[in-house]
């Protein structure tokens, strides 16, 4: 479950480039806060400590509280830019977050219990169709994960949204269906082996025999009957020779 985390900032004068790239020069990260019922205020935050927590992972999931000259405001990050060569923080968006505020966010979901779960051990592989989960959340209960345990999946099993207990209050925001969250899958080689014997099981049936009477295939016609006269207009056969006709 959450933790609120206790973040100190100072106010900053003006806005803009300039005043930001003074902040920076003094190892300070301009940051904005907003929403409620109060007007933005620019702030800046130390930049080793604002590090720190985006190091920590499940930054833009954390409640923090801010120290504003004294005065404590709750709020959640709601975007953190970085910078595009060293990828260190460069602005930050903190939302402010009253008492009964719902906030919609992506939770990251977790897997355990990969070591022994029978399908795995099969040689089987761990399909993940969701790796974020859109949730709308209480203030006061945002989970930093969605934890799924997979310890007892097998080989074509799955594990689906409605599978899951989520904390009191946290909806699910994908509706209509109850979406697959994993499944264990049957390794590639053995796909390939399933369809291979599917295939050859399914291949044309051997040739037919030809029928009762029908010359074989690549047979000579038979040769026509003794005394049987050629069709009219026929030639006769190379070195016969030609029967002479009645008077």
């Amino acid at each position: 479950m959450f933790q609120v985390q206790e973040l100190k900032v100072e106010t900053r004068d003006g806005t803009g480039k300039g005043p930001a790239y003074q902040a920076r020069l003094k190892g300070l990260i301009p940051a904005i806060v907003y929403g409620g019922t109060g007007t933005p205020e620019n702030v800046s935050v130390d930049s080793r400590t604002l590090e720190r927590h985006v190091e920590a992972g499940h930054f833009l999931t954390t409640l923090f509280l801010l120290d504003i000259a004294g005065k404590k405001t709750r709020v959640i990050p709601r975007d953190v830019q970085l910078d595009p060569v060293s990828d260190r923080p460069v602005h930050v968006d903190f939302l402010r977050l009253a008492e009964g505020t719902t906030v919609k966010l992506d939770i990251p979901v977790h897997f355990h219990g990969q070591d022994v779960s029978p399908g795995l051990k099969k040689g089987g592989v761990l399909n993940i169709v969701r790796h974020t989960m859109p949730l709308s959340c209480p203030a006061e209960k945002i989970p930093n994960t969605i934890e799924v345990d997979v310890s007892k999946l097998d080989i074509n099993e799955s594990i689906h949204i409605d599978n899951l207990n989520l904390p009191e209050g946290v909806k699910v925001l994908l509706r209509g269906r109850d979406f697959t969250i994993c499944s264990i899958v049957a390794p590639t080689s053995v796909i390939e082996e399933q369809r291979a014997a599917a295939a050859a099981a399914s291949g044309p049936a051997a040739e037919a025999a030809p029928a009762e009477g029908a010359p074989a295939a690549g047979a000579a016609a038979a040769a026509p009957a003794a005394g049987a006269k050629p069709a009219a207009g026929a030639k006769p056969a190379a070195g016969a020779k030609p029967t002479p006709a009645k008077k």
